[in-house]
């Protein structure tokens, strides 16, 4: 038996299936692509997560599009993170090319073009359904978290909580809970003082400043209303099959506290949302975070707790989480450790630094009879990647450098009129776009103290009201006062001087 047909054996018996699957490509061992020694990952393990890494340029985008497309075929919706703005295509077919079907040819798959169903969602004020979420929704710890405020700190933001509880006082937007929090230090200090204990100023002060760097990253436009509800995100079309949403970030890749901010947010509200799934035979919804690394950028240790706790948490739900980056050392161990599913493309080996994280990335792999997968993870080429997966048991799969299936969508970005008309199309633009101001905490305090000044006015005037009246009222009583002051008394005083003069 040769070694190609020894590796089509040893390929097809590591990824038999019975249940659904998707198929990523076909296998590839000396070099050359083996016809249909198909790489299938099960849809029953798709939520154990997984990680897509390799240097620029060597296809991980288009990776992502593969799988987005065939779970949205397979009626599995999923959430795109688009960064570099090159995502919006899958929504107009592939145009074709003949390299594509030579690809295809290889893998002994046939090639079919398509354009998915698409929503485009935005945080920021770009084209697209706004995200947004109110304070409120996000908790106490959870906005601690983002702020990285100490225990005494996480204590005050906990209080102004607890206030606006009992007070009925909504926490929409940062507005609000700046006033909140001025008010608890200034007009409504006693108060607080009498109900909650004494906050400091020093305390207050450092949250107030963090908030406002926060604001500066762009969050005044992600806090408020209306808050996108998560089910509007497992949408299935009128042919059975998943929307991809597809989230422009395009302006926000210098701001990383903004978006570990709205992605802290969306998994803390999908995992109290969605209810428990078990062990079922597939996904409810897969996440796909591109340039990973911007979530776990100056994230602190417990901004990176809380992730690490949802990631092992959310699959319960049936929700998948799939980080895209360019090297595996972008992603805490400890979140690294929980993937499942590994695409890893090719990376560079420049320097020592980068020998010694291709060391390290060929350890986080099965061995193999068929490479020395330090030595193959330097020359794969481009669209062609090392897989380990789990199969419907949760073993892993057998390592296979793959020849991967082209994107059956288009792989570059819509025109402005198509982009348009898929906006024009969405159902969500109507109702999430037109933005809400009501009455919230900011108006309720800014009433409070406006009515307090005035009763303090009121309160200040009487006291002189009151002096004036009294003294006008001893004036009338008195007769000698009476006497002296009468229209009478004083012409004759007058006329008694005028007769001294003549």
């Amino acid at each position: 038996m040769s070694n190609k047909e020894k590796f089509f054996a040893h390929i097809e018996k590591g990824y038999t299936t019975k249940g659904d699957y998707l198929t990523m490509g076909a296998g590839m061992v000396d070099g050359e692509t083996v016809n249909k020694a198909f790489v299938k990952i099960p849809l029953k393990t798709l939520n154990r997560h997984g990680l897509i890494a390799g240097a620029t340029g060597t296809g991980k985008t288009k990776t992502l599009q593969v799988i987005a497309e065939n779970l949205s075929d397979k009626g599995i919706p999923v959430l795109l993170m688009d960064l570099k703005g090159d995502l919006s295509g899958i929504a107009q077919p592939s145009p074709g090319h003949p390299k594509i079907d030579e690809r295809h040819e290889a893998i002994g798959l046939p090639f079919d073009a398509k354009g998915f169903p698409v929503e485009i969602l935005s945080l920021s004020e770009q084209n697209g359904v706004r995200l947004r979420a109110t304070v409120s929704e996000f908790g106490p710890i959870l906005l601690s978290r983002i702020l990285d405020l100490t225990v005494t700190q996480e204590g005050i933001v906990a209080v102004v909580f607890k206030y606006c509880d009992d007070n009925k006082l909504p926490l929409l937007d940062l507005k609000d809970f700046k006033k909140v929090l001025q008010y608890a230090t200034g007009e409504g200090k006693k108060e607080f003082q009498k109900e909650y204990g004494r906050m400091s100023t020093s305390s207050t002060g450092t949250i107030l400043r963090k908030i406002i760097e926060l604001e500066q990253q762009g969050a005044d436009l992600f806090f408020g209303e209306k808050s996108f509800e998560v089910d509007d995100l497992t949408r299935i079309d009128e042919n059975g099959r998943g929307f991809i949403n597809i989230i422009r970030l395009t302006d926000i890749q210098d701001k990383p506290k903004l978006f570990s901010t709205f992605m802290l947010s969306l998994l803390a509200e999908i995992y109290a949302t969605f209810p428990e799934q078990g062990d079922s035979d597939r996904p409810e919804l897969i996440l796909f975070i591109d340039e990973a690394h911007l979530i776990f950028k100056e994230a602190s240790k417990a901004l990176l707790d809380q992730i690490e706790s949802i990631v092992k948490l959310i699959r319960s739900k049936g929700i998948g989480l799939y980080f895209v980056t360019q090297n595996p050392t972008d992603v805490p161990d400890a979140v690294l450790s929980q993937l499942g599913l590994k695409v890893q493309h090719a990376l560079r080996a420049f320097t020592a630094k980068d020998r010694k994280a291709i060391k390290l990335t060929a350890e986080n792999y099965p061995d193999s009879e068929f490479y020395d997968t330090k030595e193959i993870l330097t020359s794969l080429g481009i669209g062609e990647a090392l897989i380990s997966a789990l199969d419907e048991k949760g073993r892993p799969t057998p390592l296979a450098a793959t020849m991967l299936r082209a994107p059956m969508s288009r792989m570059d970005v819509l025109t402005d009129t198509e982009l348009k008309s898929v906006i024009k199309q969405s159902k969500l633009v109507k109702k999430y776009n037109d933005e809400i101001d009501r009455e919230s905490a900011y108006e309720i305090l800014n009433e409070k103290i406006e009515k307090a000044e005035k009763e303090a006015e009121k309160e200040k005037a009487k006291p002189a009201a009151r002096k004036t009246s009294s003294r006008r009222k001893s004036t009338r009583m008195n007769p000698v006062v009476k006497v002296l002051t009468s229209a009478t008394f004083i012409r004759g005083v007058l006329g008694v001087m005028k007769k001294m003069i003549r």
